[in-house]
């Protein structure tokens, strides 16, 4: 009887503490859906990526040497900095060469220009002697007729007659020899006008090889194209190399950007120019603005980057979310390329952004003139941990 009685006490018990194990569980589901994360807003969108710039092969123009290399990686170099020098003493040959060339053909215009010269005194004399063989003529034209008339009147002998058409003769023999050599002398200077401006072209060719010669030597000397930050020494000093061999690879840490994908439904409101937002695997507690400058035109499947087979099956097109140059030049020590993270862009220009993706970032403050609201949420972040 004792058992029977003591049954139905234990179930009420047991009844009971099942309601209170209910009642806790729910409250605590209830608690846990208070304190949970909410999502993001329907204006939202938001993407996987990494950090990526713009990376720049330092290589050479020719082949030849390396002689030195004045860098190492992890150096941060400015547009135009010195790099590394090729091995000259090829070239330098080669430029002693194309300027004594210049210097021949400077010399041969020179003769040139002296010889066109005399041949215009030629001309000049040669035209001279015409006009005095064309006076004699004349004169012995003059002479025949005087001694026509008296040779016809009987005053003197037909010997001088003779001796008077004789001279003619001579006299237009004269003639045409002195315009023969005024012939000549002009042929001779139109042949020495063609040599000046054959030397006018060889100089300019002689000169395009110094000038090719001179662009070899100057490439020879590898200099940065732009700022950035030393990634790879693809050679060392003493290494020979081809033409267009690559010494030296750069990133420009001021060129930063996430590209990220989001579907169709996202992309298709995605404006160029929207904000986004950038938060890092490596330091989740900074939020990085940034802006989105590409939006691919062309969908893609999801690419393997992305982890689960579901999402690479999807249709999605490819942003790219730019983080702002002076930024960048704010925490340029602190720029490293390749972290995941994540990126959330505003597809709705009225949607607020929540409150854990306010801008955040560290160390001092940073503020654009337009950017009060990142410089109130960078003075209340203390800690040092690098930002991307």
């Amino acid at each position: 009887m004792n058992a029977d009685s003591a049954s139905p006490a234990t179930l009420v018990r047991k009844r009971i503490a099942w309601a209170a194990l209910a009642l806790v569980a729910a409250a605590a589901l209830i608690g846990w859906n208070k304190l949970k994360p909410q999502g993001l807003p329907t204006g939202i969108a938001s993407g996987n990526g990494r950090i990526e710039a713009t990376d720049i092969d330092v290589a050479t123009r020719t082949s030849g040497r390396l002689k030195d290399v004045l860098v190492k990686e992890g150096d941060d170099v400015e547009a135009g900095q010195v790099l590394a020098h090729m091995d000259t003493a090829t070239l330098e040959a080669d430029l002693q060469r194309a300027q004594s060339q210049v210097n021949q053909a400077r010399n041969a215009k020179a003769t040139a220009a002296a010889l066109l010269a005399q041949r215009e005194q030629a001309v000049t004399t040669a035209s001279a002697v015409v006009s005095q063989r064309q006076a004699e003529l004349n004169l012995a034209s003059k002479q025949l007729q005087r001694t026509q008339e008296l040779v016809n009147k009987g005053f003197l002998s037909p010997q001088k007659l003779d001796e008077a058409q004789a001279q003619v003769m001579s006299a237009k023999a004269g003639v045409s020899a002195a315009q023969s050599q005024v012939a000549e002398a002009r042929t001779a200077v139109t042949a020495t006008r063609s040599q000046l401006q054959e030397g006018d072209s060889a100089i300019a060719t002689a000169q395009a090889s110094l000038a090719r010669v001179q662009a070899d030597l100057d490439e020879s000397v590898l200099k940065a194209p732009r700022s950035g930050r030393v990634q790879v020494l693809a050679a060392q000093a003493g290494e020979v190399l081809g033409a267009g061999g690559r010494v030296i690879s750069l990133v420009d840490v001021g060129d930063v950007y996430m590209t990220f994908f989001l579907p169709e439904t996202a992309a298709g409101r995605v404006a160029i120019g929207a904000e986004a937002r950038l938060v890092l695997d490596a330091a989740p507690q900074y939020v990085v603005p940034a802006k989105v400058t590409f939006v691919a035109s062309v969908a893609q499947f999801t690419p393997k980057t992305v982890e689960t087979t579901a999402e690479r099956q999807k249709l999605v097109f490819k942003v790219r979310a730019q983080i702002d140059r002076a930024l960048l030049d704010h925490y340029r020590q602190q720029v490293k390329t390749g972290m995941p993270g994540m990126a959330y862009v505003r597809v709705q220009p009225d949607t607020p952004w929540p409150d854990k993706l306010s801008v955040a970032l560290p160390d001092k403050a940073y503020a654009k003139p337009d950017a009060a609201s990142a410089t109130q949420a960078a003075s209340s972040s203390a800690s040092n941990t690098p930002a991307p």
